[in-house]
């Protein structure tokens, strides 16, 4: 037999199961309003330039497997551009990337990024994480203000960023110093 304080204990928790029941059955019941038409129009453009750019990318991994010898960047930007000859009603719409899941070949389409630069964006994001803005991908070396600006049209971030480095008093931390002391002592 259930002693009194026992008693109250099993109502209580037995409320609370009924009143959580009751809640998620009210919002199955009203259910959240479906996006706006022009919120579904611009989830539905982002996704058109996602699969286009996916495509493009699929061609150009087949395109490569066939040629023999190296291409260069202006034959890479021909082949990109000869689809568009075949249809010559639709305008030409550049790829937007995902600097978040993008590869060093997809990077390197970017006008401005070379090679080197699209290897050294796609290992700081492996190590450190994505990006998630174009502040954040100015954390590789080789990216300032000016190309990040020259970019920012072509380019879309999918994840979120990396927290920043927080003080002990819960402040942001200013930024580390790349740099190296001239005469090997050490900043404090």
């Amino acid at each position: 037999m259930p002693t009194p304080g026992e008693r109250k204990a099993l109502l209580f928790l037995g409320a609370v199961v009924l009143l959580g029941a009751g809640a998620r059955g009210a919002a199955v019941l009203h259910g959240d309003a479906p996006p706006d038409a022009a919120a579904r129009r611009a989830l539905d453009a982002q996704i058109e330039a996602v699969d286009s750019a996916r495509q493009r990318v699929a061609s150009k991994k087949k395109g490569r497997k066939k040629a023999k010898g190296r291409r260069t960047r202006s034959a890479e930007s021909q082949a990109a551009i000869e689809p568009a000859a075949e249809a010559p009603n639709e305008p030409l719409i550049p790829a937007i990337i995902d600097m978040d899941l993008a590869s060093a070949d997809e990077i390197e389409t970017l006008r401005g990024v070379g090679p080197a630069l699209a290897a050294r964006i796609v290992a700081d994001r492996d190590s450190l994480g994505p990006f998630g803005s174009t502040e954040e991908l100015q954390r590789v070396r080789g990216i300032g203000a000016r190309l990040a600006k020259k970019i920012a049209p072509q380019v879309t971030f999918s994840l979120l960023p990396r927290h920043p480095p927080t003080a002990s008093d819960g402040t942001s931390a200013p930024p580390r110093s790349r740099r190296k002391s001239r005469r090997g002592e050490s900043k404090n």
